[in-house]
């Protein structure tokens, strides 16, 4: 397709982009609602019938797979319905039907002058007729009662929200829209203000019209104005909370919690969120919070339904394995996995894999493209390599010359804000020849000026392909025809590495194919590079949504606002109301039965001699446990590796519980696998031997091997050295080239000689005569394991026929016990207040801090940290009082400033090491001797949960000369010279927007304690930062 343009047709530019292009022609859409568009009928039937081609080409290709029986996966419906969900039927011919449910508060009895829905007159008149689920919201909220709207990605959830808005303006009451992201905040603002007119923004960044009457902001925001109070929230009759879902959300959840916990009782809500099992249990929380009826109203109907292909590493074609009714297609998913490309053997190194893994992103994009199936959405999870696959479709070429002048002018529009020089910026001047040939990508290390341009490029259809981050599924009126995603895992942390995407993910994600009115179905394509059990493929594609779970935790502005605000009582009282309390004591009456159950379970398994059976297990664990620390002793890099030659053989272990006799081919040091925690030393080094599943039972005797079936092929497999259990005196003969089947029957055969030569076991290499390993403890080791050994033979069941028997039925019985136990302990927890040990360590620290005295009352210093909730409120604070804010310069204050607000794990470089001024470093030792006077009291108050110097390390000095540069006037490309290797300019964007909120929580902290002189310089500060691109205007203000 390269150099190819396809037709002339110029597309309808919307509000915003028309905006942006005065000449273009205007034309509005309800992105949620149904609109009459112009198809062309013959380019729909042939996109229709292309995944369905590819389909039977394939299958006309390969045999059918193997038959699994599968279960269908419990959906989201059903979760619903047993939960007490009622269906209601279509409301008209054209609409679907839904699931309806309500829950009132104990003797609530309804208002008899409640107000009715009135159809011919109602408080907004839409030009399309209302779903069912949106009728039956409107419904709810004309009667003056809270509900939750749980739909799919453009189902319509947007027109419950509006009606929600014009119903308030109408009876004069004030109404509040919140979304979790600033971005989604500023385009729903404009579409609102289109649409209503007296709308205002409050953003933290930004604030428009503050006295509207609906009033589009953060969630934070929100909860910033709860805690001050004032006569806004008096007013208010209405809060809607979008994306409610994000509640769940480890970092930011708790936010939603105390601003439900705070808004009066007289407020009713609408709760929008994407589809979730557990909805009624959300509401059941509203309704005891604040004893008024919540409604649920969901459905899981898509206005365009979905189609699932799997596109296999190396293959031809793809494969349909979820149709448009659902159904799933598992010969079709059967013959994609097979279908995979198996992994090379010698290993193409890293860049030759993603080079092919560019390859196969280009095939199916332009296999998309080719088909008229854009526009298309890649979901990489991977942020360095979005523009490196952006990179690599660069011989496509999609848009038409007109399209590429539109281009032109929006982009020219858009960036005519900036200063000659920020339009100069690599990344500013990189990204238009790109998005000129309809190609785009989306992350959050782009500025937020191009990251808004491309979004405004792709809603008007002039950018056809957009490779993006998952945050680009959340909120962002963005909908496509095709999603792609380049892989089945994302990387989740060290601690859990790569993982399968989960059904929410996929259910987020996924949802954006397919545009209501424009398409008779969305396509979505995932990219498998290796084998997938079926069950879990179902369960990701078309399993149950992530169901909504309390992210409640306590911290230290939270704690210091209740007091001052109520006292300490408060504090209890709104753990108590927390969703995650409430999750809790729902689940007591289920872990009383777990008890229950496991104790019946474990009193009937009845084990004969079961103290001597338990004494005879006892003997066995702890040999065990010796014989992996001699293990560690014998495999040990220092001990093993001068032994480990080609030839060598080598006992290994195999799942924890088989040993398997191999040939060694190689031994290699390889890199630390981010996928994979680190696990100490051993890890580093692999041995590539040959194995013929050739195996010993782990119980057998002490260093014995038996010679296995030799019949299987052989094959090169690689064994973690820590997984090396033995090393034999024997080598054999290794040919140079084993990729033949034959020259690795040569060493099979050399094998077999060497079993039947030594029929009572390969002879070892002695620890401490050929090892070398001359080491007390390793002697005492030895002795112990042989004393062990003893012990065990010389004990009365030893040999007994019946001692396995006895064996299991212990370790069930035991299995069982334990169970018991963790369920009690998990029960005992349920019956108390969650976090109450954490309530009480913490308000320690205050008290030791002098945040509050004795009697709970806030001092001085708590009214500080009240404020700081962008920052480490303690450790800020400790410094406000030190007075290291006037002693400092402005430009280093807000040097400081970037070192309290970047926060990382220990993982990153160790702060001595990093280059800085002499002034950066003094600054910078100060913030870490604050962090070791914090961190000392929170350790000894038990609320530290990792060491104080780790705690130290954790505030980090990368931004601090970046920020001092930009502080002074420095423009931004030369800034960008000293950003931390790899930092995207966006990312440094946030940085210095996240520092100037901190500046702003400390000019108003100051204020609220009379420090005139510390709040004047604060201001003059963020003075010094708010200016240049870092704080260009949103296009969509």
């Amino acid at each position: 397709m390269s150099g190819t343009k396809r037709g002339e047709l110029v597309p309808n530019v919307g509000d915003l982009g028309a905006a942006l292009l005065p000449h273009a022609k205007r034309s509005k859409t309800d992105g949620d609602a149904s609109a009459a568009v112009a198809v062309d009928p013959h380019a729909a039937a042939a996109g229709a019938a292309f995944f369905d081609e590819e389909v039977d080409k394939v299958e006309a290709l390969l045999k059918s797979g193997t038959k699994i029986e599968l279960e269908e996966a419990k959906n989201d419906i059903e979760a619903v319905l047993a939960a007490g969900g009622t269906r209601i039927p279509p409301a008209h011919a054209a609409a679907h039907g839904c699931l309806h449910d309500v829950v009132r508060p104990p003797g609530w009895a309804p208002d008899p002058n409640a107000r009715v829905y009135d159809e011919k007159n109602p408080a907004k008149v839409y030009p399309f007729r209302l779903d069912t689920f949106q009728q039956k919201s409107v419904e709810v909220m004309e009667q003056g009662e809270s509900v939750m709207v749980a739909a799919h990605t453009s189902a319509g959830k947007t027109v419950v929200a509006e009606y929600a808005i014009a119903m308030a303006l109408r009876d004069g009451q004030r109404v509040v829209y919140t979304s979790p992201l600033k971005a989604l905040s500023n385009q729903k603002f404009r579409e609102l203000k289109d649409e209503f007119g007296d709308v205002g923004l409050m953003t933290g960044d930004t604030v428009i019209n503050e006295t509207a009457s609906c009033l589009v902001m953060t969630t934070e925001v929100l909860r910033s104005m709860l805690y001050r109070g004032g006569e806004v929230m008096r007013e208010v009759g209405w809060v809607i909370f979008d994306e409610i879902h994000y509640m769940r959300d480890f970092e930011r959840g708790v936010v939603w919690e105390e601003t439900v916990h705070f808004l009066p009782d007289a407020v009713r809500y609408v709760f929008l969120s994407a589809t979730i099992p557990n909805a009624k249990e959300f509401a059941e929380w509203i309704v005891k919070t604040h004893s008024h009826p919540c409604h649920l109203v969901y459905t899981d109907y898509r206005p365009t339904p979905l189609e699932h292909y799997i596109f296999p590493k190396g293959g031809d074609g793809i494969y349909l394995s979820f149709d448009r009714d659902n159904k799933f297609r598992q010969d079709n998913f059967l013959k994609a996995i097979n279908a995979i490309a198996p992994a090379s053997d010698g290993g193409d190194g890293k860049g030759k894999g993603e080079e092919m893994k560019h390859l196969e992103v280009y095939k199916i994009v332009k296999m998309i493209a080719d088909k008229n199936y854009d526009p298309c959405i890649v979901f990489t999870f991977d942020k360095k390599m979005i523009e490196e696959q952006a990179k690599a479709l660069d011989r496509l070429d999609l848009n038409s010359d007109t399209e590429k002048s539109m281009i032109d002018a929006i982009f020219e529009a858009s960036i005519a804000q900036l200063s000659p020089e920020d339009q100069n910026l690599p990344q500013v001047v990189k990204i238009l020849p790109m998005v000129k040939r309809g190609i785009g990508f989306h992350h959050s290390g782009l500025l937020p000026v191009l990251k808004e341009v491309i979004e405004i490029l792709f809603q008007e259809g002039l950018i056809k392909v957009l490779i993006a981050t998952e945050t680009m599924s959340t909120g962002l009126n963005m909908p496509c025809r095709s999603v792609v995603f380049t892989a089945p895992r994302k990387y989740d942390g060290a601690e859990f590495g790569y993982r399968w995407i989960s059904s929410g993910e996929y259910v987020q994600m996924s949802g954006r194919a397919g545009r209501r009115g424009l398409d008779d179905r969305g396509l979505v394509v995932l990219m498998m590079d290796e084998r997938m059990d079926p069950q879990i493929a179902k369960g990701m594609l078309h399993g149950r949504s992530d169901p909504l779970n309390s992210a409640f935790r306590l911290h230290y502005p939270m704690l210091l606002n209740l007091m001052r605000m109520e006292g300490g009582e408060e504090c209890e009282r709104l753990i108590k109301r927390s969703f995650k309390q409430f999750q809790t004591d729902r689940d007591i009456p289920k872990l009383e039965l777990k008890c229950a159950q496991l104790a019946a379970a474990r009193d009937a398994v009845v084990v004969p001699d079961e103290a001597k059976v338990e004494e005879y297990v006892n003997l066995r664990d702890t040999l065990s446990v010796l014989r992996g620390e001699r293990r560690g002793w014998l495999n040990h890099p220092d001990n093993a590796l001068q032994f480990l030659q080609v030839g060598r053989c080598v006992k290994h272990e195999r799942d924890g519980a088989e040993y398997l006799v191999d040939v060694v081919l190689n031994i290699e040091e390889q890199p630390h696998d981010a996928r994979r925690p680190r696990k100490g030393n051993l890890g580093r080094f692999r041995v590539r031997p040959m194995n013929w599943d050739g195996k010993a039972p782990l119980e057998g005797e002490e260093d014995e091997w038996t010679g296995a079936s030799r019949d299987l092929e052989p094959r090169v497999v690689q064994v973690p050295l820590s997984q090396v259990d033995s090393l034999s005196s024997v080598r054999i003969y290794t040919p140079k080239e084993l990729v033949s089947i034959e020259s690795r029957m040569r060493v099979q055969r050399a094998m077999n000689e060497v079993v039947k030569r030594f029929p009572d076991g390969v002879p070892m290499l002695d620890p401490e005569s050929d090892m070398k390993i001359d080491q007390d403890n390793f002697r005492k080791l030895k002795r112990r394991i042989e004393a062990l050994e003893a012990m065990t033979t010389r004990h009365p069941l030893h040999g007994s026929p019946d001692l396995e028997d006895k064996v299991k039925l212990f370790a069930r019985r035991r299995e069982l016990g334990l169970r018991h136990k963790v369920a009690k302990r998990a029960l005992k927890a349920a019956q108390g207040m969650i976090h109450k040990d954490d309530l009480r360590y913490m308000q320690r620290v205050l008290r030791r801090l002098n945040h509050t005295n004795e009697d709970g009352v806030v001092a001085m210093k708590g009214q500080v940290a009240c404020e700081i909730t962008s920052a480490d409120a303690l450790v800020t604070t400790e410094l406000v009082f030190d007075g290291l804010f006037k002693e400092l310069s402005l430009e280093m204050c807000v040097a400081v400033v970037a070192a309290l607000t970047e926060r990382v794990g220990t993982a990153g470089k160790d702060p001595k090491d990093i280059k800085m001024s002499e002034e950066c470093k003094d600054a910078y030792e100060r913030v870490r001797i604050a962090a070791q006077s914090v961190g000392k009291q929170m350790s000894e108050c038990k609320v530290l949960d990792t060491s104080v110097n780790d705690f130290m390390n954790s505030f980090r000095p990368e931004m601090m000369e970046l920020c001092r540069e930009w502080a002074k006037g420095t423009k931004f490309e030369t800034c960008m010279k000293v950003a931390p290797r790899g930092m995207y300019e966006g990312s440094v964007v946030r940085s210095i927007r996240r520092i100037n909120e901190v500046l702003w929580q400390l000019k108003g902290a100051m204020a609220i304690i009379g420090d005139t002189g510390l709040r004047d310089k604060f201001e003059e500060c963020q003075n010094l930062v708010k200016r240049d691109i870092v704080f260009a205007d949103s296009l969509f203000l």
